[in-house]
């Protein structure tokens, strides 16, 4: 027997497997990358030694109010390490500046006081100016320009209050803007709901080349990058971290070369080739990435990339916070079926675009391919089933399942951490 060990919740979730069973394991390379510093140094060396950009603190002198857009509680960017070391850097040769703390949410619901805390520690949440972004206050956003796509950029105030603005975030593969971190702080981070609606629109949802690990010729990045220097974001933090959420490498400087080299060290190690088989397990990467089942369409893609038509997808994901988006919950739930779905969502025209569609699009896409069983003992199994998937409440019982669909002793793909991954 071989036995895994997969990221859930705030903890893991184990399992066992005939080894002749196991089709392949499909991991990052991060779980094996050793950095030589700590992961405060590595920050601290990032910093010190930016790309293509001016030190931080030279950036900051003499400017009277600083903006650091941050991500919010369903990103794992450890800014319990990273926030104080950035508030440093700005200080260092400005110690009377105003910093404003933008917490970028893009269209998520707020981040609450408990979550800023828990991800801040409790000195900075009660030192610093914190905001929390909302993309759907048109009174707090001002119009930056038309997008490369035609859309309308607006983008929260404060990219106008500040005379030095700056992102910190992470890096990993992302289902469809190619990456994370960068230019994404700005769109969707801290863009208004009608400017994530157009970006994230069925026609650039569709497109080949918007999908994990893609950024030559990605319509949603093109987008991206022109809303993040219209917003003149001036230089990002990124760290790459691993499955253990620890700080593996730290990138920073300037918003576009800073992010380039991010990516290629990420590409380095999440590239992984597909390893088809009638039945691929995998996750969402435990906490906070399972928080619910908006996120958990992310690590479905992986699983997409390596089942056999009409396979299974096993993904273990706690779903805690529930679906995590009411728009998104019933574009799937109230269609009769998967085919429903589908049809109502990818022929949408972008001006039209709908809440959370985007996500309710390439959930219908890989339900479309495959049967879903999310293995969760934290969310009520009804959600779920009204979601055209089925449940299961530990990896044993979803086997004995898929095995009723796809037949017994079938081979099985691993993939622990679905996010981490770029399957091609």
């Amino acid at each position: 027997m071989q036995t895994f060990e997969l990221p859930y919740h705030k903890g893991h979730i184990s399992f066992s497997l005939p080894k002749e069973r196991v089709a392949g394991v499909l991991v990052s390379h991060a779980e094996d990358y050793k950095p030589n510093l700590s992961q405060e140094d590595l920050v601290r060396n990032a910093l010190e030694h930016p790309i293509e950009s001016d030190r931080l603190s030279k950036l900051a002198k003499g400017k009277k109010h600083v903006v650091i857009i941050s991500s919010d509680h369903t990103r794992p960017v450890p800014s319990k390490i990273t926030m104080p070391i950035l508030l440093e850097e700005v200080r260092k040769e400005n110690k009377n500046v105003e910093i404003t703390i933008l917490i970028a949410t893009g269209m998520h619901r707020p981040t609450t006081r408990e979550e800023l805390i828990d991800k801040y520690g409790k000195e900075i949440v009660e030192r610093e100016k914190i905001i929390v972004h909302n993309a759907y206050n048109d009174d707090e956003m001002v119009f930056k320009g038309i997008l490369p796509s035609g859309g309308e950029l607006w983008l929260n105030h404060y990219v106008d209050k500040a005379d030095l603005l700056i992102s910190e975030g992470f890096i990993e593969p992302h289902f469809f803007a190619g990456f994370s971190g960068g230019r994404k702080s700005v769109l969707p981070g801290i863009a208004s709901k009608k400017t994530v609606l157009w970006n994230h629109n069925a026609k650039f949802i569709a497109n080949p080349a918007s999908r994990a690990g893609s950024l030559e010729d990605n319509p949603i990045h093109k987008d991206m990058v022109y809303a993040a220097e219209k917003a003149k974001l001036s230089f990002i933090l990124n760290v790459v971290i691993n499955g253990e959420k620890k700080i593996i490498n730290a990138y920073a400087g300037n918003l576009k070369s800073a992010h380039a080299k991010g990516c290629e060290f990420v590409l380095s190690l999440a590239q992984v080739k597909p390893i088809v088989s009638d039945i691929v397990i995998t996750t969402n990467g435990g906490y906070p990435l399972d928080q619910n089942m908006y996120q958990t369409v992310k690590g479905l893609t992986a699983g997409e990339a390596c089942v056999k038509d009409n396979g299974v997808i096993i993904i273990a994901s706690s779903c805690c916070d529930g679906h995590g988006g009411e728009f998104f919950y019933h574009l799937i739930a109230d269609a009769k079926n998967v085919d429903e779905a589908w049809n109502n969502l990818v022929n949408v025209a972008p001006s039209d675009t709908q809440f959370d569609q985007w996500e309710a699009q390439v959930l219908a896409r890989v339900l479309k391919k495959a049967n879903v069983i999310v293995v969760s003992n934290h969310c009520d199994k009804q959600l779920f089933l009204d979601m055209h998937m089925n449940h299961a409440s530990s990896i044993e019982e979803a086997l004995t399942m898929a095995e009723k669909i796809v037949g017994e002793n079938k081979k099985v793909t691993i993939i622990p951490d679905g996010i981490s991954v770029i399957v091609k």
